[in-house]
């Protein structure tokens, strides 16, 4: 089983760099003004510049403009676009390009929200009243284990560490996990030896499950799948 890694909140050019140097597949900019990992685009795409070919880009936004988002997109070169905010199935349509739509789980039934969202993946967070993700607060795992197959690729963020990733790949089996405060020291600042260990027990975790991750199945998770 592959499982991908992306590794968020990027704010300097020496954590991007050991983050692929670790072994991430996809890095996460916040262009959230609020957030505690806030990047300009300016400082983003200066970063981006640097990295090596073949590494995905993820910029993350929360209740922003579609014409702000398209500018970011371009100045920055982002392949991906992370909606984490209190964005509608109808607007996440309108972007264009592959785009991820967060949703912050309290409870097992938050977890059929994510049917009406026809985006190229979602992503489960753990719910904070005070932050769009970023808050180091996992949710409970086995609201996914226990639905049927997700119809499409999902992420799993909210709280994951080196020492829990490895459990929660062998309890969900996610396209991909996403972490951010459980590699740091402080917010926005990353740890390397931290992101090494995380790495590694993604790929233990990964090799060790022969099964398909849980969207390569059809089952009727929702009753209708949206367009």
């Amino acid at each position: 089983m592959t499982v991908r890694i992306k590794i968020c909140g990027i704010t300097r050019e020496g954590d991007a760099l050991a983050a692929v140097r670790a072994g991430a597949d996809a890095l996460g900019f916040l262009f959230y003004p609020k957030s505690k990992r806030h990047i300009s685009p300016e400082q983003a795409r200066n970063i981006i510049r640097a990295l090596p070919p073949l590494i995905t880009v993820v910029g993350v936004f929360a209740n922003e403009r579609a014409e702000t988002i398209a500018a970011i997109r371009k100045t920055c070169f982002l392949d991906a676009v992370q909606l984490h905010g209190d964005e509608t199935p109808e607007f996440c349509r309108s972007i264009p390009g592959k785009t991820i739509k967060a949703f912050r789980l309290r409870n097992a039934e938050t977890l059929a929200a994510a049917c009406a969202f026809s985006t190229d993946a979602w992503l489960f967070d753990g719910y904070s009243p005070n932050q769009r993700g970023g808050a180091g607060l996992p949710f409970n795992w086995e609201w996914i284990r226990q639905s049927a197959t997700l119809p499409r690729p999902f992420l799993v963020a909210g709280g994951l560490t080196p020492a829990n990733v490895g459990n929660c790949i062998k309890t969900v089996r996610p396209y991909a996990v996403d972490v951010s405060s459980g590699v740091e020291d402080a917010p926005g600042k990353k740890n390397a030896d931290k992101m090494r260990r995380f790495v590694a027990a993604v790929r233990k975790s990964a090799a060790a499950i022969d099964a398909p991750s849980a969207f390569s199945e059809s089952r009727d998770f929702c009753p209708t799948t949206p367009d």
